[in-house]
């Protein structure tokens, strides 16, 4: 199973730069680019939050569930 991280997705929609999202959400752009690249191995929801509200979304617009195709 995967969990796919469509953060570049969300910012491109609200036309957003890394660099302005990790201003606004107080956390470094180096972080916000391994969300962004689909690197992180976890996020804390008070971080979620955060995006959440900057970007004007629901937590299911940034994160997706993926069932790998192996073992089916």
């Amino acid at each position: 199973m995967s969990i796919i991280v469509n953060l570049d997705i969300m910012l491109a929609k609200r036309k957003m730069s890394v660099t302005e999202l990790s201003e606004r959400i107080g956390i470094t752009m180096a972080n916000v680019s391994i969300l962004k690249n689909g690197k992180a191995k976890a996020i804390k929801f008070s971080t979620l939050e955060k995006i959440c509200e900057v970007l004007q979304c629901q937590p299911g617009d940034i994160l997706e569930y993926k069932q790998d195709d192996e073992g089916i």
